[in-house]
């Protein structure tokens, strides 16, 4: 086995030639042994491929899809044409330091159950503050409501080195994912329905039901900009989180849980629902409604993929999924954030 082994660093573009001249100088300084560096082209409108053809041809290769596919299709229909052993999602709007593989790879190397790794992510905008997607490691609650360590909701931690261990998370973010390719596609890769958009937390839960692990590693750092494909606020965003939320419920959670957790989210869903009419936000009011509409067609459709999800027999724990309701602890007993959640609290440590 080679002491370094082959990485393959991926950015899906779309329409983003400004993220690529500011952020891909970085990634071209990583210091690692064995990588290559790919750029997927979601059909970009803009002069993107001109620019990388230009300017980085030598240092690069470019695979252009004739359609936008969004970013799990997008992802999936370019890694089929990729070999490595690692993969590593990056997206366009990312800047690394240059040693950011070494980690995470050794972990995956080291560890033959972990399928895939975190880095800690920081704003660019405000690099002593973690970044709204992925943070520090990203957790659920029993309902499905996602959040991570230095982010819960809209509130976002200055990062003091309170998350400095190594330690089991429940997903990590596609804003930097680090996967074993074997895995990624053992249990299906992304799935292209969810065209953006907690792609990510339902491909690591179907790695969990496989009998792998996700970690979130401080010693690999990135600063992500976020918000490059659809802003913060955006009622398409809405929509799709609280659409493939759902999706993600009905897939991943066994018999009787999928059906009380379903209905749990129907009724937690419509107090945000009233929030955004009563902050003025029709748009993204009637977004939550038309994700619901859109999770009732398609339930057939969806419960016919949960069948094909590998399952190992021996049920897991999964430690990482918070027992109680963050909406409530966040809105209820005002938790802002992280350490408030008593059952993280305690450090849990990789055997790294």
């Amino acid at each position: 086995m080679s002491e370094y082994p082959e990485v393959a660093v991926v950015i899906l573009n779309w329409n983003g030639k400004k993220h690529l001249e500011t952020y891909l100088p970085s990634v071209l300084d990583t210091v690692y042994p064995d990588w290559k560096l790919y750029v997927i082209d979601n059909n970009s409108t803009d002069d993107s491929i001109a620019f990388l053809k230009a300017n980085y041809a030598a240092r690069l290769e470019l695979i252009c899809l004739k359609e936008n596919f969004g970013y799990a299709g997008g992802y999936n229909e370019g890694l089929k044409q990729i070999p490595a052993r690692f993969y590593v999602l990056l997206n366009s709007d990312v800047a690394v330091k240059s040693d950011w593989l070494d980690r995470p790879v050794a972990l995956m190397k080291q560890h033959d159950d972990i399928a895939a790794v975190q880095p800690k992510i920081l704003s660019w905008i405000e690099p002593a503050f973690f970044e709204y997607a992925g943070a520090a490691g990203g957790y659920i609650d029993r309902w499905g409501y996602p959040f991570c360590a230095g982010r819960v909701f809209q509130e976002v931690e200055r990062d003091l080195g309170q998350y400095d261990y190594e330690k089991e998370v429940f997903w990590v973010s596609g804003a930097c994912m680090f996967v074993r390719a074997d895995v990624f596609w053992k249990v299906g890769a992304l799935d292209a329905d969810y065209f953006a958009h907690m792609e990510e937390i339902d491909l690591c839960w179907r790695m969990h039901n496989a009998g792998y692990k996700a970690v979130q590693t401080h010693l690999s750092v990135v600063y992500h900009l976020g918000g490059g494909s659809l802003s913060y606020g955006n009622p398409r965003k809405t929509y799709l989180n609280f659409r493939n939320s759902l999706i993600t419920l009905q897939k991943n959670l066994p018999g009787w849980q999928m059906w009380l957790s379903v209905f749990m989210r129907m009724i937690l869903d419509f107090p945000a629902a009233m929030k955004f009419l009563l902050s003025g936000s029709k748009a993204d009011f009637m977004a939550v409604l038309n994700a619901h509409q859109a999770f009732y067609r398609d339930f057939g459709k969806n419960h016919r993929k949960r069948k094909l999800i590998p399952r190992k027999k021996k049920k897991s724990s999964f430690k990482t999924i918070y027992p109680g309701s963050v909406v409530v602890a966040y809105f209820g007993l005002q938790r802002k954030r992280f350490p408030g959640f008593v059952s993280f609290n305690k450090r849990k440590e990789t055997a790294a």
